[in-house]
């Protein structure tokens, strides 16, 4: 039962600030690192490392630093055979910067994701015969829409992940099960400010209109907003821990979901499992170095 991620692959600059810098302001950081990122590439890592059979499907350009993050992949267990190396380019940019809070702001620059066309994606037809397929928006829309038909097609469950936020055409929404925004993606998907219960349960209802069956709407700290259409949605609340950096904590709950999915786990079992695995990820700096291995999320679910 093989989980295929089709997206992005950056290569984050990352310095730390006691605050963001005001527009004209220069301020001094501290612990500036090159690490490995984008939403794709983070999403694949946590959920080979939860322990899901994972298939990456992305391009990297043809910098220094492409093969390293490749070969970093394949070490986590990934299959790799499906990036490509595209010359010209370079690979994907984030530029981050992370406060005295534990926030975050991105810069990005596309770099190779952008090159990851439908027509790039007929190259690698056979990774979209799987059972499950996670996207995000790092990457061109009509490339997410036609890798959600062709799996939809191999009767695969198509899980998008909203983000960055941006308006989505209902051609993508309604060919996914399930989508799992946090609540600026959600309000942006839905035009329903998430600040409460009952603006989560609203923008739900929106989006299961729109032929979605299952929406998880992220809360941060409150927990996430569990909605599976026909049903009374809940709010499941959070883990409560000490957060020093937030990147990639969204995308090592979809990646941990996934994961805990693959291996038949039930749908609040799996919440419960993600929600772990994102809350070990916040007490970490990184991206994907912070993204946490089955045994560390195991040891967090026992200790509660």
């Amino acid at each position: 039962m093989t989980l295929t991620v089709v997206g992005s692959i950056n290569i984050d600059h990352v310095i730390r600030l006691a605050q963001f810098p005001r527009p004209g302001e220069t301020l001094t950081g501290s612990d500036y690192q090159i690490v490995p990122g984008g939403k794709g590439a983070n999403q694949a890592v946590a959920a080979a490392r939860s322990g899901a059979q994972t298939r990456f499907i992305a391009c990297v350009g043809d910098d220094a630093l492409a093969k390293p993050l490749v070969e970093g992949f394949a070490a986590d267990g990934i299959n790799t055979e499906a990036i490509a190396s595209i010359r010209g380019v370079n690979t994907g940019v984030a530029l981050i910067q992370v406060n005295a809070e534990g926030e975050n702001t991105i810069s990005l620059a596309a770099g190779a994701n952008g090159r990851l066309t439908p027509e790039q994606l007929q190259h690698h037809g056979a990774g979209l015969a799987c059972k499950q397929l996670l996207l995000q928006l790092e990457i061109p829309l009509e490339t997410n829409i036609a890798a959600a038909t062709q799996a939809k097609a191999h009767g695969a469950t198509v899980v998008l992940n909203p983000a960055p936020a941006q308006a989505l055409p209902d051609a993508l929404l309604s060919l996914v099960d399930m989508i799992t925004p946090n609540e600026t993606e959600a309000e942006r998907l839905t035009g329903m400010a998430v600040h409460d219960d009952m603006g989560a349960a609203q923008a739900a209802a929106m989006l299961h209109a729109k032929g979605i069956h299952t929406v998880i709407i992220t809360l941060g700290a409150r927990g996430v907003w569990l909605s599976e259409h026909g049903q009374p949605g809940q709010l499941i609340p959070g883990f409560k821990v000490n957060a020093v950096d937030t990147t990639a904590a969204g995308d090592t709950f979809n990646g941990a979901l996934l994961a805990a999915l693959q291996q038949g786990q039930p749908l609040m079992t799996a919440v419960r499992f993600a929600q772990a695995a994102a809350a070990l990820s916040v007490t970490r700096h990184g991206a994907q170095t912070s993204i946490p291995y089955l045994a560390d999320i195991q040891a967090l679910l026992d200790a509660n």
